[in-house]
Parts: C-alpha cells; structure tokens; sequence
C-alpha cells in the first residue's frame, strides 16, 4: 500500500527491489555480486537498506540484473 511504502526510507526500498530483482533472476548475493563485480557483503548491506548503492554501483547491478537502472529505484 503507498502508506507502506512511504514509510520505508529510499534505502530500504532499493534493497527491496534488488532482492526482488535478484530472486527473480534466480541468482544468489554471490552470483550478483560477481556479476556486477561488487562484494557479496556489499550487496547483502544494499538489500537490507543499511547501504545506498552508489550511481556506478546501481547501473552495474541494473545491468546484472537484466533492469533500467530506474527500476530499482
């Protein structure tokens, strides 16, 4: 629902959506994270919110996972 989403900080909501887009892909922390030749830890902290992707992050992890990088915004 939006009040939902409206509570959840941009953070958390790309974590959402890269979990989301990663388990749609069938692929695991590891397997996107050499995909977009980032740490498996570093992907774990985007998808729990605890880490913004930076720019360069998010096109290679949009490019990973198949999406415009705006999706997983």
């Amino acid at each position: 629902s939006r009040r939902w989403r409206s509570n959840m900080s941009n953070a958390n909501l790309t974590g959402v959506k890269v979990r989301m887009s990663r388990r749609r892909q069938k692929l695991t922390q590891q397997e996107l994270a050499d995909k977009a030749e980032i740490t498996k830890p570093h992907v774990s902290m985007i998808e729990s919110g605890k880490r913004t992707p930076s720019l360069d992050v998010l096109n290679r992890l949009a490019k990973a996972l198949k999406v415009k990088p705006g999706e997983l915004l």
